[in-house]
């Protein structure tokens, strides 16, 4: 129990501590304040609420330091933290104890504000959440009894980041002024990005021999990660989800292949001399230029802008999933193909189909070519004049009326088990007089296989 005792004019306390030790806390002007004092304590011990005030005085920075070092996290996101906490975090709090911290809510508010006036928004959101990260780990750690940084005002709430979709005619002719800048790389890597939906830091790693030519699809395990200049390929994606297969539609394995036999280095996007791109590099040199046009330019088709300030982000996923999400592909599919999660009980039950895989890759293929027929001949001249395979593949698309896939993916089509070559002949010649009774429709998307559709 505790117990006062008078020390000059003033009086202490003591109680004991949790682990048996006594605590004492001094200055208290009568008896009776140092009693109430410490039967405070010795109820929150009793109710395991209690928090040594001792803790509460350590420093702010102290502490900051020792979650950062302590936390794991990936060398990008090391290195933004990092960033967090000298330019923002640390001038402002490094020498405040963690307790004034606790009791100066007011003091939160107004740095808070002071953000607002030198960043945008995201960027001052992004670092508060930080912050409230560090002092929730101090709540969890028993130095403060409470985060102060819970409900504070970041942001208006009504902020919504503009995105832009492009368009798959706006899509190819940035491909294409970017073969006219970086050459077949550029023309691939532009439509690789559109048609995929993958990264730039799980498309810049892409090897020739990690294709899969059977289901003509490209594996995104090791993303490449790019921080302050040094680039490094990781072990593992950025989530467990995105690991995954990522088909092509056939236009687009034709190119990719083509690519592939031509590439004489490790990796298959790379600059002249076979080295990994750099983001930043590539954005300023070539990326901005294709679709924001170069007013300045002896040929005429570079100068206007396509779609001005569109990220490789957005001309990519944005673009993707907009585009699946317009031609009705079931949301389980969109999102294993971006590596994205399913929310709620479809990630539980909802399962991707080779149905559905088929339909995502025909509505790809048909947007590719409708953007083909949206360049003017001109512009068609100078696509297949770059790219000769494409042309080939067009026409034979057009003469078709049917999206032509190559005869490499045909093995992989055929079921294992189809029998003699007498009972396929009675099948199909069954088949052909149901179809003739009127008694089934088909569909006839799939050169290599006929659905049958009661």
């Amino acid at each position: 129990m505790a117990y006062a005792e008078q020390r000059g004019k003033k009086w202490r306390v003591k109680y004991k501590k949790p682990n048996g030790s006594w605590a004492s806390e001094s200055g208290f002007e009568t008896k009776k304040a140092a009693l109430a004092w410490g039967g405070d304590q010795e109820t929150d011990i009793r109710r395991h609420t209690w928090i040594d005030p001792a803790h509460a005085e350590e420093r702010f920075g102290t502490f900051a330091e020792r979650v950062f070092t302590k936390a794991r996290l990936a060398i990008n996101t090391r290195a933004k933290y990092r960033s967090y906490l000298d330019r923002h975090i640390l001038p402002q709090w490094e020498d405040y104890p963690l307790g004034a911290i606790f009791n100066d809510y007011q003091e939160i508010e107004g740095w808070v504000k002071d953000l607002h006036e030198e960043l945008t928004e995201p960027s001052v959101a992004s670092i508060f959440a930080y912050f409230s990260r560090i002092l929730e780990v101090a709540v969890k750690d028993r130095k403060i009894p409470a985060n102060p940084a819970r409900g504070v005002r970041v942001t208006s709430g009504e902020y919504v980041g503009e995105r832009q979709v492009a368009t798959p005619a706006q899509s190819l002719r940035a491909a294409m002024r970017l073969h006219h800048t970086f050459g077949s790389c550029g023309l691939v890597l532009a439509l690789m990005n559109a048609y995929t939906g993958a990264r730039w830091s799980e498309l810049v790693v892409l090897r020739p021999h990690d294709y899969d030519e059977v289901n003509r699809a490209i594996p995104v395990r090791t993303p490449l990660r790019e921080v302050a200049g040094a680039m490094e390929v990781a072990k593992k994606p950025k989530t467990p989800a995105g690991k995954r297969w990522v088909q092509l539609p056939p236009f687009l394995d034709r190119l990719y292949t083509q690519l592939i036999q031509v590439c004489e280095h490790e990796y298959l996007f790379t600059g002249p001399q076979g080295g990994l791109l750099r983001r930043g590099n590539f954005r300023q040199r070539f990326w901005r230029p294709a679709w924001d046009g170069v007013p300045v330019s002896e040929l005429s088709w570079l100068r206007g802008p396509l779609l001005a300030g569109i990220t490789f982000n957005e001309a990519g996923r944005h673009t993707q999933r907009t585009w699946l999400a317009e031609e009705n592909v079931p949301e389980v599919a969109r999102a294993a193909r971006l590596g994205h999660t399913v929310v709620g009980m479809g990630r539980v039950y909802e399962h991707v189909t080779p149905e559905m895989e088929r339909r995502v890759r025909s509505v790809l293929e048909s947007r590719w070519a409708r953007s083909v027929g949206a360049l003017t001949p001109r512009e068609r001249d100078r696509l297949f004049g770059r790219a000769p395979i494409l042309q080939e593949h067009y026409r034979g698309d057009s003469e078709s009326g049917l999206p032509k896939e190559p005869a490499s993916g045909m093995a992989s089509r055929i079921p294992p088990t189809t029998g003699t070559g007498d009972t396929r002949k009675a099948r199909s010649e069954d088949l052909a007089l149901r179809l003739t009774c009127g008694r089934y429709r088909t569909r006839t998307c799939d050169p290599y296989r006929v659905e049958v559709v009661l």
